[in-house]
């Protein structure tokens, strides 16, 4: 890890840049794949098949033998952890629905509005050298929570054709049967225009690499809509003395196995601490089965000593990360000067850990700044909000005339017209 000694804020916008990997023309290689995939279809999605992965595969469903033969190959010990993040996913998501609330603007004037779902969604689920199951979790979850009709998901298999079992498992779990064996942009592209085998969705959810990030920004543009724009995963730790320094590392470590393009910053008032928790990062790096994707994480990632904790803050806000913990000895009210971040993690037993998997919490989040201006994947990430209105003769009659000038001044007779109108009816029925 760089370090950084009280650097001045002029000097923080660079700080605050992630690293950028070369992408060698991506826009044009992931656009081919997307276009091909539009025309083609299923064709399409074989021949990346064969391309990317060396396999013959033509019928992507997943089978119901498949689901069987997975949940038996899940140890109870595993199915009973699952089970456990699953009812703390849903005791969270359940809390965040809405009531309709009646609003009466004027007398006469009821206007309202309710959440119906989105009732197609698609679920990219990375299955490579991390297989995400608990991502099932967190977007399958609140897309039943919210009534979506269809959930359709896809994640690339091994090589040897199959789909990791406890992918499989979860998926069954929260009540997703359709589940293909497609990665990559093509299963993006699969899902947002449709083909033979693979349903067409109106929102992409998920965590990818950089191409499946890269053709979920391009489908974007094309009108599918996605959860947020994404990027590599990151962490950022406030502490203090009261940290407890290998618990701080091992969450810098957590983050920075995700892959090499992650990075992970440590902010302190205290040059000892961050002496303590580096020493830390290298004895436990050592014992790490991914120690080497670790490694190329650290290398780009970043440890800044300022003069106080508000110091701290202020970077970390300018800085808006994914994951934050304040593993300091008051973390709560120190908390309450955070106005960019993903998910907060509060004090020396709040490791990040936990939010990625049992908390109930979310862990589909914001990455690359956009905590800035974006929300994690929520409840209200599978609905849209529809508003209703409801005039009476009353409440016509008290808004109508400003409706009349406002319209004519706007210059659209056709709108005040239809005001008006009514209110000569009114007139005529001897209604008030």
């Amino acid at each position: 890890m760089k370090l950084f000694n009280q650097p001045p804020k002029q000097e923080w916008d660079a700080l605050c840049r992630r690293p950028v990997h070369a992408q060698e023309s991506m826009d044009e290689t992931i656009s081919e794949v997307l276009k091909n995939v539009k025309r083609y279809g299923d064709v399409a999605l074989q021949t990346y098949s064969k391309k990317f992965d060396g396999l013959d595969v033509s019928n992507f469903s997943v089978k119901t033998t498949e689901f069987l033969q997975a949940e038996k190959a899940i140890s109870s010990q595993l199915k009973d952890a699952i089970n456990l993040a699953k009812r703390n996913i849903e005791k969270f998501h359940t809390a965040q629905k809405e009531a309709v609330t009646v609003v009466e603007t004027t007398s006469g004037v009821a206007c309202w509005r309710k959440s119906a779902a989105i009732e197609k969604v698609g679920l990219y689920i990375p299955g490579g050298t991390a297989p995400l199951f608990s991502t099932i979790l967190m977007l399958g979850i609140p897309a039943n929570l919210a009534g979506c009709r269809e959930i359709v998901l896809c994640t690339p298999p091994n090589k040897a054709g199959e789909i990791d079992p406890a992918i499989l498992y979860t998926a069954q779990l929260v009540g997703i049967t359709k589940v293909f064996k497609v990665g990559g942009a093509q299963a993006i592209a699969a899902m947002a225009y449709g083909t033979k085998q693979i349903p067409q969705v109106y929102k992409i959810f998920g965590p990818g690499n950089q191409y499946v990030t890269k053709a979920k920004e391009l489908v974007q543009q094309g009108g599918i809509p996605i959860d947020m724009p994404a990027g590599p995963s990151e962490l950022l730790i406030i502490a203090d003395r009261s940290c407890v320094p290998e618990f701080v590392a091992s969450d810098l470590l957590s983050q920075a196995e995700h892959g090499a393009d992650s990075q992970v910053l440590l902010l302190c008032e205290s040059k000892q601490v961050i002496e303590k928790v580096m020493n830390e990062v290298k004895q436990q790096l050592l014992k790490l089965p991914r120690k080497a994707i670790a490694e190329k994480a650290l290398a780009n990632s970043m440890a800044i000593c300022f003069n106080s904790l508000e110091e701290c803050i202020d970077f970390s806000n300018s800085y808006a990360p994914e994951h934050l913990i304040i593993a300091t000895e008051n973390a709560t009210s120190l908390a309450e000067s955070i106005i960019n971040a993903g998910s907060v993690f509060l004090g020396n037993y709040s490791c990040e850990s936990a939010g990625d998997y049992a908390s109930g919490t979310n862990h589909t989040l914001p990455t690359n700044g956009f905590a800035r201006n974006y929300s994690g994947v929520s409840l209200e990430s599978f609905v849209k909000k529809i508003t209703f209105q409801k005039l009476s003769a009353e409440g016509l009659a008290n808004i109508g005339p400003s409706i009349e000038l406002m319209a004519e001044a706007e210059g659209l007779y056709a709108h005040k017209n239809a005001v008006t109108i009514r209110l000569k009816s009114l007139q005529n029925d001897g209604t008030k």
